[in-house]
């Protein structure tokens, strides 16, 4: 049975429809490749105003490789309350020029365009839940801090410790990312993702005179790239792929050097430890020839933690306040949640429910906008999951 205040929401966020998809149609229209820092401010822009009207104090953190970040506090939070942090990111997968090909369009409910579903739907929803709740006057007890990553969709590298410092001092984190697959899903396990390079050194030879005195880097690797795909372990949630290689110098020259670029994703910190282990200890089979392992894990695992599970469980009673059955998934890809999973309680997909990530086809239900948005707003309103002295 839908709460009164969850029906006062639901009705507010109707009523500002038209503003919400106003806003989200200028994100979108504002293409903001990851890789390029000048495209970004646009974005920040519109974002800042539209806080800036909130009641918010804006800060703006320039990264001279990077278009910065945006940092927004509400400017009547009274010292020593504690923060939520809420986590979305401006940039894009999409180069600029992309909405010539792949316009914004409105028919059958869906909502269309480069990324409208990751992840401006998300910070449209963030705006359009802090003017609901402004508008009927219900201010959380937990006061929400909003950030806005310029950097994630290439994995985070520079923003990661504003990240971990935010999230170490708030009692909860939401994530904007959009909700999971046609049941819009929220996420409350993701994978861990690492990056790693494989180098294999060899000696070079003419092929066709002396191939007896070349080592085969490319000989090598081949056969390492075969220990890399037994990894594989589908049952443990545990991937590996080779993505990419490169090597040699011609066809008539015996590899001298070759490499390759490894993905590998996992459901735990401990299969992190135990695969990075298991690439570390890979020797050549090949006489003469060296293996070299780089990387890491840049994304640890968000875990099924107990304090993540509270925090899910807080989010169905806000779902059954609005009548809303929430289901929670695994995403195999990651987000600046994993990081902050490590340090606070955190919920990732609140965004609005769509699909095509990536892809084409990207859209966002529009209705799902004022849901989430209600679902949202009724998260935000609820009192600190944690006493703030806790973690000192």
């Amino acid at each position: 049975m839908s709460s009164e205040r969850a029906q006062k929401l639901l009705a507010q966020l109707r009523l500002e429809r038209a503003n919400t998809i106003r806003l989200l149609q200028q994100l979108v229209e504002s293409e903001s490749p990851s890789h390029d820092p000048e495209s970004q401010q646009v974005v920040l822009d519109l974002l800042s105003d539209e806080l800036a009207a909130l009641d918010y104090r804006i800060r703006r953190i320039p990264d001279h490789l990077t278009g910065g970040y945006l940092l927004g506090v509400p400017s009547s939070r009274p010292h020593g309350r504690p923060i939520q942090l809420l986590l979305g990111h401006s940039d894009t997968v999409w180069p600029r020029g992309t909405l010539e090909t792949m316009p914004i369009t409105m028919r059958a409910g869906k909502m269309t365009g480069p990324g409208i579903y990751d992840m401006k739907g998300g910070l449209a929803q963030i705006i359009s839940s802090l003017r609901a709740l402004r508008a009927i006057e219900l201010e959380p007890e937990v006061a929400p801090v909003v950030l806005v990553n310029s950097y994630e969709e290439i994995g985070s590298s520079r923003s990661r410790g504003l990240v971990r410092r935010l999230a170490k001092t708030s009692d909860r984190v939401l994530v904007l990312e959009p909700a999971f697959g046609r049941r819009g899903k929220l996420k409350t396990a993701r994978k861990g993702v690492g990056q790693f390079t494989v180098r294999v050194r060899g000696k070079a030879a003419h092929a066709g005179l002396e191939p007896s005195k070349g080592v085969s880097a490319i000989l090598e690797l081949s056969l390492v790239v075969q220990k890399l795909f037994a990894l594989n372990d589908p049952d443990r949630g545990i991937s590996v792929n080779v993505g990419t290689i490169d090597g040699g110098m011609r066809s008539n020259v015996v590899a001298p050097a070759s490499e390759a670029s490894v993905d590998v994703r996992v459901m735990t910190l401990e299969q992190a430890t135990e695969i990075e282990a298991a690439l570390r200890s890979l020797t050549p089979e090949t006489p003469g020839a060296e293996v070299e392992i780089e990387g890491g894990f840049p994304l640890p695992p968000m875990e099924p933690t107990a304090r993540n599970q509270a925090l899910w469980h807080l989010a169905e009673e806000a779902g059954r306040e609005l009548d809303l059955e929430l289901i929670e998934g695994l995403a195999g890809g990651g987000s600046d949640g994993n990081v902050a999973s490590l340090y606070a309680p955190t919920l990732d997909g609140l965004g609005p429910m769509g699909d095509g990530a990536h892809a084409p086809h990207e859209h966002v239900v529009l209705d799902s906008l004022i849901e989430r948005g209600a679902l949202l707003a009724l998260i935000l309103l609820a009192p600190p999951s944690r006493r703030q002295d806790e973690d000192a």
